[in-house]
């Protein structure tokens, strides 16, 4: 489907160029003699293909990827005026230089051809119809996919959604967390209370405020202390935890519960070695549209992975980076004998 797209594409381009070079040579045919038609048409062409080329295959894509449109509409006007000035100089050119003084110079050809400035004037037009048809045909292509990877992406963000709605309330988190309070409700009342106060902020995060496209990245952070903190009361001694938060602007913009998966996976797959005592390193760092996080965690093969949970899990992950910040992050997932670690770097959108 992909080929056929493609070929479809070139051969409306090799049209176009094909039918302009056929208007451009019968047009100066009547002018020139045969052999200096055929050349100066060649040259305009190949000077017509480079500029239109240029606006439409790397210009027009950059600059609606980024929004600077209006940086493109002034690259646009120096192209076509650039254009234009070739057109004047291969016509006067040709003029003085093979034209002139034989029997084609006439007094309607000699002011016609022989004025440069006069000339520009009258190519502005031809120029601006080829930039701004070849413009109009990358147009039209960079649209339906704009408009295809919009299809997929709110389709995504629906499937996300309903992932979402189904694995917001992890039930194996879910029931150590209420036994653990059950028990330290026996031993440590206050702990307990602690544990309960944290718990039902992550549910009520996950419940009624992370069901937007995007959330506060403040809000954001703090359901993930809250997440390790509850690990920690339960982990106890059990288990080493550092975190390093370092956030410069929590105002910013970011999809909510994008790195639960990776603290839930490090909790849930860390080692657990009699003799050996676990640990899960944590930062996450954020300096103007720079978003850093790390985080590294025990393991050993002694402790086999059940199933492939955490492998959807992240699989998941990549997939909505992937559609909701293309070209926007870079992911590495590092799995040795003895440790599991992750590094993801986001660019954050801009403040409106």
């Amino acid at each position: 489907m992909k080929i056929r797209i493609f070929n479809k594409h070139w051969l409306i381009v090799a049209i176009f160029w094909i039918i302009l070079e056929i208007a451009f040579w019968t047009q100066m045919i009547r002018d020139y003699p045969l052999i200096l038609a055929t050349s100066v048409s060649a040259v305009i062409m190949v000077s017509a293909i480079i500029s239109a080329h240029t606006l439409s295959d790397f210009l027009l894509p950059k600059a609606m990827a980024t929004g600077k449109m209006k940086v493109f509409a002034i690259q646009c006007v120096c192209i076509t005026l650039l254009l234009s000035s070739v057109f004047a100089g291969a016509a006067v050119g040709c003029y003085w230089l093979f034209l002139h003084g034989t029997k084609y110079d006439t007094v309607g050809r000699m002011l016609a051809y022989s004025d440069f400035w006069l000339k520009l004037g009258s190519a502005i037009p031809s120029a601006i119809l080829i930039n701004a048809t070849a413009c109009g045909i990358r147009f039209y292509q960079e649209h339906g996919k704009i408009e295809k990877n919009h299809a997929l992406l709110q389709q995504a963000h629906l499937e996300a959604q309903l992932r979402i709605l189904q694995d917001q309330i992890n039930p194996h988190l879910m029931f150590n967390v209420l036994n653990h309070i059950h028990i330290l409700m026996q031993k440590n009342v206050e702990l307990a209370s602690v544990l309960l106060i944290k718990f039902s902020d992550i549910l009520r995060y996950q419940l009624y405020e992370c069901n937007r496209e995007t959330v506060l990245l403040e809000r954001e952070v703090q359901y993930l202390k809250d997440l390790v903190a509850v690990e920690k009361i339960r982990w106890g001694d059990e288990l080493r935890v550092d975190c390093i938060w370092n956030i410069k602007d929590g105002k910013r913009d970011i999809v909510p519960l994008l790195l639960v998966p990776f603290v839930e996976n490090a909790f849930k797959h860390v080692s657990r070695l009699p003799m050996e005592k676990g640990y899960v390193t944590l930062m996450l760092k954020q300096q103007n549209n720079e978003l850093t996080f790390t985080l590294e965690n025990s393991s050993s093969i002694q402790q086999p992975r059940q199933g492939n949970s955490h492998g959807l899990g992240l699989e998941n992950v990549r997939k909505r980076l992937a559609l909701l910040y293309p070209q926007q992050h870079h992911l590495s997932i590092d799995k040795t004998t003895n440790t599991f670690k992750v590094a993801l770097t986001i660019q954050l959108s801009q403040k409106k």
